[in-house]
């Protein structure tokens, strides 16, 4: 594919291209406000404002298939796509139509290399704008027609690739969730006897010390200068998963209430807004609000291993799901959580159950890191290529 190019360049243009103004070799145009109220979940034709996602969808359209689109407005402003199908182009949007001059696709690719430059270009104090002239004024070097075909031809053969890679890591590491969580819950449900002993249920309460998570006041400056306690919100759960040994955010020992630190090896379990994600923590700590704090009391520490109950927690995060108080802020009926009974299996075979669960979350958290890793370098090949194929000396005229 490069020396094809190569040998095309050095037919069409081997003493450099031309460069213009994308406003000069394309129209700009900005879009049709559709009223929400005419937008349906479903549709014909989606309706585009510039993000990622549709607006949502309509029965008419106003673009045509295989159209650039640049987002005008909002937190998306600079986002550039390319729209294969025909659709409603909204009032906060850019279209983009080439002339004769420039291939679509490699008009598209262009517009793509320089969307970040777009993003800082973003104007206003309050929702963000992208300009029209910022869109026109970017120079694009415009080798002959032959040659902006051939590097459409590798760019998209690179995205397609990308694509590709993606759904089948995705498949792959959905599947292996699907197997973990299958075993899981198998290796979870038990019967009132176990290797021929029997299964003692408890009450949560008899089991737990259950204490809610707080927020120190935020106008206290000296609860959070200088911090060095963790202190837990859901964030920390969705940016470094769910055994959590730091927050992102400390306290102080000032904002500690008389009852004290969570201990470490201790579960907290969201019982309000995002209910039923749950998290071991091995620090003392503290969390915010949304969170109880399940300590094991000292007398039954000895038959009660934390890490298999940290696994049989996505058993009780379901159920938490199903038994709620709906009225205001939806969160958990505390008063039948406290009842809820929990298996304690013999220790070996908490032991069992923790060592055969725990390689499965290794080896899913293996492809869940190695997912990301996977297709960020696949997408830094491409960007590395697109920058190489788009740059071109400019064409001098001699004197």
């Amino acid at each position: 594919m490069m020396s094809k190019l190569q040998e095309l360049i050095q037919q069409y243009c081997p003493d450099g291209v031309e460069y213009k103004n994308v406003g000069d070799v394309c129209d700009i145009h900005k879009g049709v406000q559709f009223n929400k109220s005419d937008m349906k979940e479903v549709g014909s034709y989606p309706v585009i404002n510039g993000g990622i996602n549709p607006s949502g969808f309509a029965e008419v359209y106003n673009e045509d298939e295989n159209t650039i689109t640049i987002s005008q407005g909002g937190s998306s402003a600079g986002y550039v796509n390319f729209l294969e199908s025909k659709f409603w182009l909204g009032a906060h949007c850019f279209a983009l139509k080439p002339n004769s001059l420039v291939s679509n696709r490699y008009l598209f690719h262009y517009m793509k290399q320089n969307e970040y430059t777009l993003q800082q270009c973003q104007y206003g104090a309050g929702i963000p704008a992208l300009a029209k002239s910022t869109i026109s004024s970017l120079e694009i070097p415009l080798p002959p027609l032959p040659v902006q075909e051939e590097i459409v031809n590798i760019l998209d053969r690179f995205a397609e690739y990308a694509a590709e890679l993606q759904a089948e890591l995705q498949a792959e590491l959905q599947a292996r969730k699907e197997q973990y969580e299958y075993y899981r819950n198998k290796l979870l449900a038990f019967d009132n006897i176990v290797g021929g002993v029997q299964i003692q249920w408890m009450k949560m309460c008899e089991i737990f010390e259950i204490r809610n998570g707080y927020t120190p006041s935020k106008s206290v400056k000296e609860y959070w200068e200088n911090g060095t306690i963790p202190w837990f919100r859901m964030e920390d759960i969705r940016q470094n998963g769910r055994i959590l040994s730091d927050s992102i955010q400390h306290i102080t020992d000032k904002a500690i209430k008389g009852s004290g630190l969570f201990p470490a090896n201790s579960i907290i379990l969201a019982t309000t807004a995002t209910i039923g994600e749950h998290a071991l923590i091995i620090a003392d700590s503290l969390a915010n609000q949304q969170f109880t704090n399940l300590k094991i009391r000292e007398s039954l520490s000895s038959i009660l291993n934390m890490k298999f109950f940290f696994y049989y927690m996505f058993i009780v995060d379901e159920w938490c799901k199903s038994n709620t108080n709906v009225s205001g802020f939806a969160s958990v009926d505390m008063s039948k959580f406290k009842n809820l009974k929990i298996p304690i299996p013999p220790m070996a075979e908490q032991e069992r159950i923790v060592s055969i669960l725990d390689r499965f979350e290794t080896l899913v958290n293996d492809l869940t890191q190695g997912l990301p890793a996977e297709i960020a370098a696949v997408r830094e090949q491409y960007e590395y290529y697109r920058n190489k194929l788009l740059s071109f000396p400019k064409y001098k005229l001699s004197a």
